[in-house]
């Protein structure tokens, strides 16, 4: 082998092996940001984890797709808290020490949603609930947000409903849980500012679904109608009840209720159940649509109001981590959340106050009517 040979032999592999160094150049820089989720993935609220799940994934690969924070992939970090508090906590402190996590979504419920609050307060790490509509969660600290609306205004929303339909006198029938107990206090001093009555106010333990004792109780005092703040396997079981008791007294329901399984567990007794949402399937929104056409095809379902909320909430946390970019950490993202102002999402437009990131949403009114969820114009 002569010498020039050897000399373009080396250049060759010097070559060869920068252009491979170059060609990995991009996956090397490539960084990894990551978002909590922490959500009822077993247990009896897992329902709604499933579909929280499928929407923030969703969410999160067409976000990865479209090329809107080049040099950065985001990635999710599910968690189970069974709907508990103390496992809330955990997870919490779990996504506190981990570097890469800048923002978390989630609990499901308030009670949760508010347990991990005071971890993530402390620690200073943005935290924001598809559902926990409780009104002082978001008082807790500057790190917690929502794109929900809070009981303080879907109660006021129903209670006009029922007292223009002529309905004075009304019954509460609740969830003993701090959730429950904001719907009770925000639906009853709505009723009595706006004329009418609460007859009475029914708790119930969690994991009790016998609610005869209580229909009977309540129908003997014959209000107008029945208030219920409460989830879909003890809304169908009360249904199903109140049907065999024969108590024919119309009924009406936080957005809790508007859920597949209720009409599939109550089956006919679920018909004329009015309630609230921040979301129909079937609207003709394109954003809807397209959202709603997407879930179908990769789920085989139709999204629910809570899909919908989990689906908004991720993308509304996707948008201030572009808005920053690449080199988001946790104080920029909450400071990108608050600005957060017309939202263009599946559940309407969402904006954040500047104050009290309170978002200012719109309720539907809806009806089940042959086993089908139906707008109320």
């Amino acid at each position: 082998m002569t010498l020039s040979k050897t000399i373009r032999g080396v250049l060759a592999g010097v070559a060869a092996g920068a252009a491979v160094s170059m060609a990995a150049l991009p996956a090397l820089a490539q960084k990894t940001i990551a978002l909590g989720y922490q959500a009822p993935l077993t247990g009896e609220m897992s329902q709604y984890g499933e579909v929280f799940r499928n929407s923030a994934t969703l969410a999160v690969e067409q976000f990865n797709k479209s090329g809107k924070l080049p040099g950065a992939t985001v990635v999710l970090k599910f968690e189970d808290s069974k709907n508990d508090a103390k496992e809330g906590v955990n997870i919490a402190k779990k996504f506190v020490d981990d570097p890469e996590i800048v923002g978390v979504l989630g609990d499901f419920s308030s009670t949760v949603s508010m347990a991990a609050a005071q971890v993530y307060a402390q620690a200073g790490l943005p935290q924001l609930s598809q559902t926990a509509s409780h009104p002082d969660y978001v008082k807790i600290s500057e790190w917690q947000f929502r794109n929900i609306t809070t009981q303080a205004y879907e109660g006021p929303f129903v209670a006009k409903w029922a007292l223009g339909e002529g309905k004075k006198k009304i019954a509460v029938i609740a969830i003993q849980n701090d959730w429950g107990q904001s719907v009770v206090s925000n639906f009853k001093d709505a009723v009595e500012k706006g004329g009418g009555q609460v007859t009475s106010v029914e708790f119930y333990n969690p994991g009790n679904r016998d609610f005869r004792t209580i229909l009977t109780k309540v129908a003997r005092e014959k209000p107008d109608a029945i208030y219920l703040g409460m989830f879909d396997e003890d809304g169908a079981s009360l249904l199903q009840q109140r049907r065999q008791l024969n108590v024919q007294i119309p009924t009406y329901a936080t957005s809790s209720l508007y859920s597949p399984k209720l009409i599939a567990l109550a089956g006919p007794s679920s018909d004329g159940l009015k309630l609230s949402t921040t979301f129909a399937a079937d609207s003709p929104e394109p954003v809807v649509k397209a959202y709603v056409d997407e879930y179908q095809s990769r789920y085989k379902a139709i999204p629910t109001m809570f899909a919908a909320q989990a689906y908004d909430a991720t993308n509304i946390m996707l948008a201030a981590i572009a808005k920053v970019g690449p080199t988001v950490d946790r104080k920029t993202l909450r400071d990108a959340l608050a600005q957060t102002a017309g939202f263009p999402g599946v559940t309407g437009e969402t904006t954040f106050d500047p104050q009290t990131r309170e978002p200012t949403k719109q309720l539907a009114r809806m009806e089940i009517k042959g086993g089908q969820f139906a707008l109320v114009k």
